[in-house]
């Protein structure tokens, strides 16, 4: 059973808004994550190694939201609350819980704008507030033309392929529900796109791969995607790298050498890897017509 706590708050404002996701700030009304993604850069010795252990609920959170939000609305602060950026905010146990439909039914009452980043198809389930938001927020100012949208919905993918994610993503939502639930997302009319990262080196990063990523989107017709490579912490029993490390040698042993290569003395790729991708990203943005970020003020994809 996730444990339960009380917070003094839940509101974070971010020092600088992203420029890919829009954050002007943050909520996580839980603490670590039932999807144990082996990527994940929350991992450590603060959860274990697996996240779902250390899975918290924080009880009071929408009181508390409720609060902040109102101080920063009666200050004409509006800006992008984004859900979230530790955790993902449909959990499993979101369909017990509910925090996050009651967080939007808050954001809604206080005209915020929300961003969403997911790997979970119970957004559905909120499309009903989440168009209530798209109609009535109010934006920042210089983000009223683009992406001019009270709601963005990003759908996080790290490969289509259903046994590649039994491996890095066993707890999250499978690839397939993931694509289904973007289509009716932007069926319903909203600014959805695809959160793609991060890609795995010679495994969902391959031509064979990038080729079907692309393709597909376009032919939902997603508003933009955001692509990023792999980044590894820590050495430790339930950091990333080692657990990535540990899924390589078992499942990819013909790659266990270029990982250890790639991630002995440092937690990303190489310069020369980044800026390939980079390259390679933005080519595919232009070939497939698809923006490489929400506004267009991200990284030149």
């Amino acid at each position: 059973m996730p444990k339960e706590i009380e917070v003094k708050s839940v509101l974070n404002k971010t020092k600088k808004r992203d420029s890919w996701f829009l954050d002007d700030y943050t909520v996580n009304l839980y603490s670590s994550c039932s999807f144990n993604c082996l990527y994940c850069y929350i991992r450590g010795s603060k959860y274990g190694s697996n996240l779902e252990q250390g899975l918290t609920i924080k009880t009071n959170a929408i009181e508390v939201l409720d609060r902040q939000l109102s101080n920063r609305a009666k200050k004409g602060q509006y800006g992008y609350v984004v859900l979230s950026s530790a955790t993902d905010p449909y959990l499993q146990v979101e369909k017990k819980f509910e925090l996050t439909r009651q967080a939007l039914k808050v954001i809604a009452k206080h005209r915020f704008p929300v961003h969403i980043i997911t790997k979970s198809d119970l957004v559905e389930r909120d499309f009903d507030l989440l168009h209530e938001i798209d109609k009535s927020a109010l934006l920042p100012h210089d983000l009223q033309l683009s992406p001019g949208r009270g709601v963005l919905l990003s759908f996080s993918f790290s490969t289509l392929d259903a046994h590649v994610a039994s491996i890095f993503e066993k707890g999250a939502t499978k690839p397939a529900k993931r694509l289904e639930a973007l289509e009716k997302a932007i069926q319903e009319g909203f600014h959805a796109g695809v959160s793609l990262m991060p890609l795995l080196p010679f495994i969902s990063d391959t031509t064979e791969n990038l080729k079907l990523f692309f393709s597909t989107f376009k032919a939902l017709n997603v508003g933009y995607v955001l692509p990023a490579t792999l980044t590894l912490f820590g050495d430790g029993p339930a950091d990333s790298k080692t657990l990535v490390m540990e899924a390589i040698r078992e499942h990819f042993p013909d790659l266990e050498k270029r990982y250890k290569r790639f991630f002995q003395n440092s937690y990303q790729m190489p310069p020369y890897y980044q800026k390939a991708f980079a390259k390679k990203m933005k080519e595919l943005c232009h070939e497939y017509g698809i923006p490489g970020g929400i506004t267009g003020q991200g990284k030149p994809y």
